[in-house]
């Protein structure tokens, strides 16, 4: 046998190795994906905008005196994650609550497919969903990721908004680019990504995903039940999978677009955010964000970190609940 045909035969059986192991992880994802489906199927209503559906979890009077409240979470998440920790609070106090599963996560249709990976694309869909629910001017919280969605909202369809709170949000451009290693750049392409979701991701993710959930509550503690009670395993399937990678690579120019405008808004807003956050650092974007938007109030936690929808709700909903009642005064008032 030449040299040639053993490094062919090594490679022929390297492929065919790759090929199995890739064959058991697409049907280790299906079964994954389908055991998440049967055990977290959706909690409340679905909306119809344009492209499709968009599922929501709601609490609270329906109509409520006090308002309405809108919650949007952050990237590898669902409406759980602030329903179950703010949400239930704000309901509890007569706020009616209207918690959205962003396109593409939870149970929401991800509409124009990649195409909604932006603020502004996501800001659209959420504020047709609200005029079809006929919520009129809602205050509007974002955490993380949807911190720039809240904005974006207030930005592009300002009737919707009465006010925003933009809670650990990442809203300004990065300082610089993130360099990616080589495989990670590779791993980003469409056919690459699209085949990893449907084999390899979901089984390693599945495995990790106790460890991750309790990285992004640091220096706090995980809840022990939190895993569970924000149903964080719908991240797993493979079209939340790319939709979360989407969301992510596409922030940074979106937000190079978004941020020069963030003096243009009008509406009363609160930021709230943890002084320990290693996740979305306050020095970098919460607090310069504060001195962009005008008559923004900034409420800086102390020892607390990125989970400030969880691990600080009560102080949160104070602050929900005092921007609802600076609104009410001055319509009251017949301030503008």
């Amino acid at each position: 046998m030449s040299l040639l045909q053993g490094i062919a035969g090594l490679a022929a059986g390297l492929l065919a190795v790759v090929a199995g192991v890739l064959a058991a992880a697409a049907v280790a994802t299906l079964i994954i994906e389908l055991r998440i489906g049967a055990r977290l199927p959706p909690q409340g209503p679905f909306v119809t905008v344009e492209g499709g559906r968009l599922a929501t979890i709601q609490a609270g009077p329906n109509p409520s005196a006090k308002g309405t409240v809108v919650l949007l979470h952050g990237a590898s998440a669902n409406a759980s994650d602030p329903m179950e920790g703010v949400g239930r609070r704000l309901a509890a106090q007569g706020f009616r609550v209207i918690a959205f599963d962003r396109p593409g996560f939870g149970w929401s249709d991800r509409l124009n497919g990649g195409a909604m990976a932006t603020p502004a694309a996501q800001a659209r869909a959420i504020a047709q969903a609200l005029d079809r629910l006929g919520t009129g001017p809602a205050i509007v919280l974002g955490h993380s990721w949807a911190g720039a969605l809240a904005a974006a909202i207030a930005l592009h369809h300002p009737g919707a908004v009465s006010g925003l709170v933009l809670v650990s949000p990442v809203a300004l451009p990065f300082p610089q680019a993130i360099t990616l290693p080589w495989y990670w750049t590779l791993a980003l392409e469409p056919p690459v990504l699209w085949v990893l979701s449907r084999t390899l991701a979901s089984p390693v993710g599945l495995y990790a995903l106790p460890r991750v959930g309790g990285t992004v509550f640091r220096p706090q503690a995980a809840p022990d039940d939190y895993i569970d009670t924000s149903r964080a395993a719908l991240v797993l399937r493979p079209a939340t999978l790319r939709a979360n990678v989407q969301d992510l690579v596409a922030l940074p120019d979106a937000l190079a677009r978004q941020a020069p405008r963030y003096g243009t808004l009008a509406v009363p807003t609160v930021i709230v955010a943890g002084d320990a956050d290693p996740v979305v650092v306050t020095e970098r974007q919460g607090k310069p964000l504060a001195g962009l938007i005008p008559q923004a109030k900034l409420v800086v936690l102390p020892g607390i970190g990125h989970m400030v929808q969880i691990v600080a709700a009560e102080a949160l909903a104070t602050e929900v609940a005092a921007l609802a009642e600076r609104i009410a005064a001055a319509k009251r008032a017949g301030v503008p």
